[in-house]
């Protein structure tokens, strides 16, 4: 297959996923990332390793730079925006920096895609968060885990939007920018907003990617802290289920076009985060693994999970990992990982300026 693909964010732990998806489909690929993320720097080096040669370039760059964006989309057939600020915390201590990576920077992709004599496919990945806290959803505890009342299938893409926190709103307002571009200047763009996505690459902390964090800290006997009861409940994808929904989305523009679809395990694949997901961890290690608890954090949901019924009825899909299998395989990542590794650090270094990622 030919045609160049822009992905910001590429070394992030999804966009290094999609970008090796992509590369083995054929395609030439830039990746723009500036690298800021704990861990971008590893999977940066990582693609090196794909042995791509001149099929995958990379700009060490910024989204916030929109000469850079503009430069690196040219020529582009698709734009996979999945650079941004991931972490809650971290939009509550600096909401400015949020915000212009987020709202800022997913404008830049727009107005770059805009300007385009041809303007490519955009897909954008949004947030659960945009949905706020769901304090109207009424939620039970059964046995080690909190369920919806009334919500057997999930959260659907109807639900009301309800910012909350920098993070949420900054999210949200790239969210709603994308969707009307899409009305206003007939840009093909596509949005998801996307639950607990887990897998190979991923190097967690606790204000994202919990799933890799907890394996990580039991393989490596760091200790694991738990925010509330630990039977808050969440659906989880596996990474490679979500890059197959976005090429899905990139394949069937015509129908998938201005739409917004909810993205995750959906009710099959639910776990909560310590009282099921603990017991997993003792039994993958073989051995007890602990944790301590404290408050609940603000706004913490005691439950979502996504009703993903959209994106199977226009884009054919389904998650095809299920749960205890996708954990098995992060866990024997991270296991070899570790092993060949040790402890992750960020010390790995990637030259600034444009390299071509060739072994």
């Amino acid at each position: 297959m030919e045609g160049k693909t822009l992905v910001t964010g590429g070394a992030g732990f999804v966009g290094c996923n999609l970008v090796k998806n992509l590369l083995e489909d054929g395609r030439d690929v830039v990746v723009l990332d500036a690298l800021l993320r704990p861990g971008s720097e590893r999977n940066a080096a990582w693609l090196q390793t794909l042995n791509a040669g001149s099929r995958l370039t990379f700009m060490k760059a910024d989204v916030r730079d929109f000469a850079a964006v503009k430069s690196c989309m040219a020529g582009a057939e698709e734009v996979y925006h999945l650079a941004g600020q991931v972490a809650v915390t971290s939009s509550l201590d600096d909401p400015r920096t949020d915000f212009d990576i987020n709202a800022l920077g997913t404008f830049n992709v727009l107005e770059a895609a805009r300007r385009m004599k041809t303007p490519p496919k955009v897909v954008f990945t949004s947030t659960n968060k945009v949905y706020g806290g769901l304090e109207h959803v009424a939620v039970e505890q059964t046995g080690s885990r909190y369920r919806f009342v009334d919500r057997p299938l999930g959260v659907s893409e109807a639900e009301p939007l309800d910012f909350h926190s920098p993070y949420g709103c900054s999210k949200g307002a790239a969210d709603q920018y994308v969707r009307d571009y899409a009305r206003i200047y007939d840009l093909p763009t596509v949005v998801f907003r996307m639950s607990c996505i887990y897998g190979p690459r991923q190097f967690g902390n606790e204000d994202q990617g919990w799933v890799a964090h907890f394996i990580i800290s039991a393989l490596s006997g760091r200790p694991i802290h738990i925010y509330g009861d630990g039977m808050q409940v969440r659906d989880v994808l596996f990474v490679e289920d979500l890059v197959r929904a976005f090429r899905l989305a990139t394949e069937k523009i015509e129908v998938s076009r201005g739409q917004v679809f909810n993205i995750g395990g959906g009710p099959e694949n639910t776990i909560s985060v310590w009282r099921e997901f603990g017991e997993m961890l003792s039994t993958l290690r073989g051995a007890p693994v602990e944790a301590d608890f404290s408050d609940w954090r603000p706004g913490d949901q005691p439950c979502y999970v996504s009703d993903i019924r959209k994106a199977e009825q226009v884009l054919g899909w389904r998650p095809q990992v299920d749960r205890d299998t996708g954990i098995r395989r992060l866990w024997d990542w991270a296991e070899r990982y570790l092993a060949q590794n040790g402890l992750p650090t960020d010390q790995t270094q990637v030259e600034p300026g444009r390299i071509a990622l060739s072994a």
